[in-house]
């Protein structure tokens, strides 16, 4: 597989669309509303917006530069970068990374089909209790989390083997603005409900007064994991970018959307509930549902089947991206065709994804050390690949990459005026690092 027929983006809109779809998943859903919620409301939202001009931007151009320049997947971008020396290994660790991911993060990708089909079949309806057991019963279960997870393997299998074009950009062009759409709908149903004023008061008003170390930290951390950094996406995407793509406007468009909806995400869950995590997702919002439209059955019942639908497409939109990760590297690598190598990831990726499924629950033989293997693969690669691969990643773009390459990629070969390159590689030689690495050991409670 030679570098000539790889593939690239098509248009302009399509790479931002598919970017981006890599950049927004289920942490702008669960996560984002409600750090804003707790830690200030506009006054986070601002401190996030500062934290992805200082730590986000600079990290997803730094992987635009490896991936476009090398052309190539991942490991192969940042071997070619590296000429050969140890810093190639930081290229294989984002590949691991991604790797890894794919497989668990598939997981609750499915729990996002099974509950479409749930809420069609109408299962969801029961009080609080029978909502909690449900969500219990079948994430212990062994087998249907299994199958959707292998589901979600198959759709994302379909989308990849058709190419960057004729797949991946394809289907974002199609997903991200239905993405928009059903949260707009949902975000005015939403707000329509009594007292959602209070919900979205609590998530927009500024509150000052919270704004403290552990905000900026955690806004740091939000900026760094929200842009899908560490991870080979952004460097794999950009490797299908053309020589006249504008990095830095691309990276604050996908900036932009991804903060968005990240803010709609809010717009759409804090009038009617202010919590988080897959707790949120898969136990509250249904009992609030079924709640705020009892008096409208047939409305709650289309409220969460959209709902569903518009996390099944946001978990799709950022699986497409890690699974591309991986194909690219595997049938470049080993010099295959793109189905034989989509295919190797989706086998053995599902095959984590069983096995990370059925650790939670449904057996107890896939625990080790007091965690779930699910967790450990959530611990291990969040806590300690990521921030290690943006981090060295920072490192060898700043320190180690001839200057005139970065300046090169950075301004289209000198077609861009690229004023604010002096500031980007400032920020990446000595700003970015010890951001990531506060980051890092803001995760392990260091701060308090």
């Amino acid at each position: 597989m030679t570098d000539s027929n790889r593939g690239s983006f098509g248009s302009k809109i399509g790479l931002i669309l598919a970017t981006a779809g890599g950049a927004v998943g289920l942490g702008n859903v669960w996560r984002f509303p409600y750090m804003a919620g707790q830690e200030g409301g506009a006054a986070f939202i601002l401190v996030y917006i500062g934290s992805v001009l200082l730590l986000g931007i600079p990290c997803m151009i730094s992987e635009f530069i490896i991936g476009r320049h090398g052309a190539s997947n991942t490991a192969r971008a940042y071997t070619k970068l590296s000429n050969g020396t140890a810093w190639k290994w930081v290229g294989y660790l984002e590949v691991l990374t991604g790797f890894l991911i794919t497989g668990y993060y598939a997981v609750v990708s499915g729990w996002c089909l099974q509950y479409v089909y749930a809420s069609i079949m109408g299962e969801l309806h029961g009080d609080p209790t029978f909502v909690a057991n449900y969500f219990k019963e079948f994430s212990s279960d062994p087998v249907r989390p299994v199958m959707w997870t292998v589901a979600i393997f198959l759709i994302c299998h379909f989308v990849i083997i058709h190419g960057v074009r004729g797949g991946i950009e394809k289907a974002s062009k199609v997903m991200m603005p239905l993405l928009f759409i059903l949260l707009l709908i949902i975000v005015v149903a939403a707000c329509l409900l009594p007292d959602a004023g209070k919900g979205v008061e609590f998530l927009l008003k500024p509150d000052f007064g919270k704004v403290d170390r552990n905000v900026f930290l955690n806004a740091l951390g939000q900026s760094f994991y929200s842009m899908s950094i560490g991870m080979g996406c952004i460097c794999t995407y950009a490797s299908y970018f053309s020589r006249q793509t504008n990095l830095f406007k691309s990276a604050l468009q996908i900036s932009i959307i991804d903060l968005l909806v990240a803010v709609l995400a809010g717009l759409m869950i804090f009038p009617v509930s202010p919590d988080s995590g897959p707790s949120l997702i898969f136990i509250t919002l249904p009992n609030v549902f079924n709640h705020a439209f009892a008096s409208l059955p047939v409305l709650g019942w289309i409220i969460s089947l959209l709902f569903y639908v518009l996390l099944s497409v946001a978990a799709l939109t950022s699986l497409m991206s890690l699974h591309e990760v991986n194909t690219s590297f595997f049938y470049e690598e080993l010099k295959i065709d793109r189905k034989k190598g989509a295919t190797i990831v989706t086998v053995s990726c599902a095959i984590i994804g069983a096995f990370c499924s059925l650790s939670l629950g449904a057996t107890d033989k896939l625990s080790f050390f007091g965690k779930a293997l699910f967790d450990w693969f959530d611990f291990v690669t969040g806590q300690i690949f990521l921030p290690l691969g943006g981090f060295l990643t920072c490192l060898f773009l700043g320190w180690y990459v001839p200057k005139q390459i970065v300046q090169d990629e950075f301004t289209n070969w000198g077609t861009l005026k690229g004023r604010l390159f002096g500031i980007y590689l400032f920020l990446i030689k000595f700003v970015c690092p010890v951001l990531i690495f506060l980051v890092f050991l803001n995760q392990f409670g260091v701060f308090g």
